[in-house]
This record gives structure tokens, sequence and C-alpha cells, in this order.
């Protein structure tokens, strides 16, 4: 790997001197392919270390001494005063330890959004710091720089690092949360087929880089269409990750869901609860109106209209997003990013007594008799400890079997699309007679 030395600059913004690891080299080295974009701190005695703290009011910058010599460097910015002292690292004690999130894809729309939030807090909690370690390719490597100022620029306390690069088997190091977005879209005259290729060899290659150097615990999360069979590849290459450990999202469906039944019912949409999305995140998946609840009552018993429930209500989340493509003529980027946040919120914060979320996962020992070894929307409650438990006691009836049944048969399809890439042998692609579109597809 080609490595270029830098001197270390004499100054450093306020925002990067408040990285919890700071380099303790006299110069920097920049990859090509991973690029740090913390730079060292102020050159200081070597009997320093930096802690931080906050200051009750501004105060211009001091200097402790201790026998008459100059001792650490303290600099206020607003509320957070730093003071620095290399000898030892010391972590503010009201701050949880430092998570490692890595992002594919990280400078795409998608991630443009999902980035600001993951560093503001709103995500993990005001008391989480975070390091941002995110992936993108050669082409975008000067947009991930980019993204990477912004984010320097603006300021946010928990952020602690942020990392860029282009190979997965660095910027995955140590990671305990990784959130794929990075995925090619399906383009005009592009069979479903050859895009569960495409995007499955980029997932497969990311898989084995979490297998080899991710924490051993990390939770994935696949965002890159076709999710739920990206989520199989993914897994399928990192044996030594739990199977229980990767998602699909499908939290955009369940949040679509959930907005159409309230603007029908009149009403504001968290009064609606245990919504489920079944099965593959395409035109087949299958909105659950059956256990869903409006103000703790049953949907057919608010909404009498079972018509509107059935062929409108089902088709207008399924097709929502090339919608929302024809009208505005972008992709759904904000509200994913939001979903996104949402999934995430599902895992680690305790589920509300009685309710249920919705998310891709790995179908072994599943209670609901669908196919095992695919991953498939499903009913799920969390403790809040980024681990899940599905859920046992729904219903599920004719109607909603035979729906169940056909998304279940689309995603065994895809399954033998990709066997070269889970280890399963020669790859068979017969997607049947219609090739079903993926939502925001046109």
């Amino acid at each position: 790997m080609a490595m270029a030395e830098l001197s270390t600059p004499k100054t450093t913004s306020p925002f990067l001197q408040s990285s919890s690891r700071l380099r303790l080299s006299s110069k920097l080295h920049l990859s090509n392919h991973f690029r740090h974009l913390l730079l060292p701190p102020l050159p200081t005695t070597p009997n320093s270390k930096i802690s931080c703290s906050v200051s009750q009011n501004s105060q211009a910058p001091v200097a402790a001494q201790e026998n008459g010599l100059v001792k650490t460097k303290k600099e206020c910015y607003g509320v957070f005063c730093l003071t620095y002292d290399l000898k030892a690292e010391e972590e503010t004690k009201s701050w949880k330890k430092l998570i490692n999130i890595a992002v594919s894809g990280a400078a795409g729309m998608i991630s443009n959004h999902l980035l600001f939030k993951l560093a503001s807090g709103e995500v993990f909690g005001p008391d989480q710091p975070i390091a941002l370690k995110l992936l993108g390719s050669e082409r975008s490597i000067q947009a991930l720089e980019g993204v990477a100022m912004e984010l320097e620029d603006s300021l946010f306390p928990l952020l602690r690092e942020v990392d860029i690069g282009t190979d997965p088997y660095e910027v995955f190091q140590d990671v305990e949360w990784a959130l794929l977005i990075g995925a090619k879209p399906r383009g005009p005259g592009m069979e479903r087929a050859a895009l569960l290729d495409i995007n499955g060899q980029i997932f497969a290659d990311q898989g084995k880089a979490l297998n080899a150097v991710a924490s051993p615990n990390v939770k994935v999360l696949v965002v890159g269409n076709p999710c739920n069979t990206n989520a199989l590849i993914c897994l399928k290459n990192a044996p030594n990750i739990p199977a229980k450990n990767f998602h699909a999202l499908t939290r955009l469906d369940e949040n679509r869901a959930k907005c159409q039944l309230a603007l029908k019912a009149g009403v504001f949409y968290d009064k609606v609860s245990n919504m489920t999305i079944w099965g593959n995140h395409s035109t087949t998946q299958v909105p659950d109106f059956l256990n869903a609840r409006i103000n703790g009552v049953p949907v057919k018993e608010v909404i009498t209209d079972h018509k509107w429930l059935e062929e409108g209500f089902t088709e207008s989340v399924q097709k929502r997003g090339g919608l929302l493509i024809q009208k505005w003529g972008r992709s759904s980027a904000a509200s994913t990013a939001v979903s996104i946040v949402d999934a995430i919120k599902s895992l680690v914060t305790p589920t509300p007594e009685g309710d249920w979320f919705s998310t891709g996962v790995y179908t072994n020992g599943n209670p609901y008799g669908i196919a095992e070894d695919l991953v498939f929307s499903m009913p799920c409650r969390s403790k809040g400890d980024g681990d899940y438990e599905l859920v046992k006691d729904v219903e599920i009836d004719d109607y909603l079997r035979k729906r169940i049944a056909k998304s279940e048969a689309e995603l065994l399809a895809e399954k033998k699309c990709v066997a070269h890439l889970t280890g399963e042998g020669i790859a068979f692609c017969d997607l049947g007679p219609v090739d079903t579109m993926l939502p925001g597809e046109v």
C-alpha cells in the first residue's frame, strides 16, 4: 500500500482536538486507501494527558503550572473545555465506552442524511461517543472526504473519530455495528438476476471482511438491495458471526404501512402499533393489517372497509417507493435514513409492552412455518441490548398465509440465483414469469 508522510501541523481545529484517540507520533501517515482524518494534537510536554469536561462558562485558554513549569494547555470552546496531556487518556466518566460504527456507501444520498443523525447522538443516545468508519469506492473517495469534512465542521461532541477508506478489511476493523448501504441500483433493462449477482458479489466480500476483522458480536444491517438476499449472502460469508446478528431493512415498509393506516383511520401515526411486514423487501412484501392495532384496537374493527385493506392498502405500501420517484424524480433517501435510525433504536431500546417491530432476520427456528435458511421480515421484540426475539403470539389466517407463501417462494428463487455466493453449489436462476420489482423501481 502506498504511503505518504505529512509533517505535523502546528495548529488543529477544536473538533479535531476533541478526539479521544489522538496520535502520539510526530507525523501523520496518510494511506491512499484509508485516510485518518483526525490530525495529531498540539505538541506538549511528555507528561500531559487528555480529558474532556464541561465548562460552566467560557474562558480564555490558560496554562496550568507545576513547579514553575507549564504542564498542560487548556482551551475552552463554548461549553467544552479540553485539557491535553499525552501521558494518559482519561475518558469522560459520564459517557459510555466508545463504539465503532461502519457505514458502506458513505458518500451516497442515504448516508448523507444518516451520518449526521448518528453523530448527533439521535440514534445511540446523548451519552454514547462513536467512531465512524466510512467505506466508499475509488470513484467516490473525494466525495467521501467532503462528507468527512462536513462531519468535522459540525463539531459533534460525541463524534470522536472519522476514518474513511476503500478497503473493507481496514474500515471494518473492530466495528460493533455495520450499516451496509452501498449497492448498485437496478438500471433500465437490467434483469433482477443480474442485480442479484452484481450486488451479491459486493456483500459476499463485505461478509468475509466482517468475519475477519469486525467485533465477534457485530450487528449488521443490510440496506443495499435486494437487501434480504444480500443479507443472506453476507451472513453465509461470515460464519464466525452469529447469523442472528444480520438484519435486512424493512423498517421503511413498516413506517409506510403505519402512515397509510393512520391516514385512513384519521389518527396520528403514533396510534398505530403492532405493524408487521412479512417477507421480502419487494412488491411481494405483505403488510399485515390483521395483527396491527389502532389505539389498541384491531385495525379491522377500526377500518371496516376490508376491501381497501386487502387491495388499496397493500398495494399502496408495496408501490410507495416507485410512486415517490415518479412524483419527485429521486429515491426516498431521507425516509430510508430515518427508517435505519428507527431500526437501530428498536434494537437498542426496549420494545414497549405488547408491541413489536419488523426486521428481516434469519428464519432458522422460526415459529411460523416459513422455510429455513432465508432472511425474511418478521415481527420481533427487543430488550434493548441489541438482540431480539421473534414474536410468537401472532395470528396468521388463510389470506395472510397465501401472501406470505408468495414472498417466501420469491426468496427461495433468489437464493438459488446466488448459490455460488453462499457456498451452496452452482447457481440456477429462475425467478418465474413475473420479475418482481423492488420498492422504488420503475
